[in-house]
């Protein structure tokens, strides 16, 4: 259970990522340093739960 609450706690810092990537791109002069960090996060975090993912099957 520990690892499941792990995995669905990085599932929740990766979707706010994703909306503070989301906003950052509507703004009227994004910022792409901001957006290439932010970007780069959030596939870390994803390539992250999908390891613990496949080490849990």
């Amino acid at each position: 259970m520990a690892l499941e609450s792990h995995i669905q706690e990085l599932s929740d810092k990766h979707h706010k990522l994703d909306e503070l990537i989301q906003n950052e791109l509507h703004r009227p002069h994004p910022d792409d340093l901001l957006l290439h960090d932010l970007k780069k996060r959030k596939l870390r975090l994803k390539e992250e739960i999908e390891r613990l993912r496949h080490d849990v099957h």
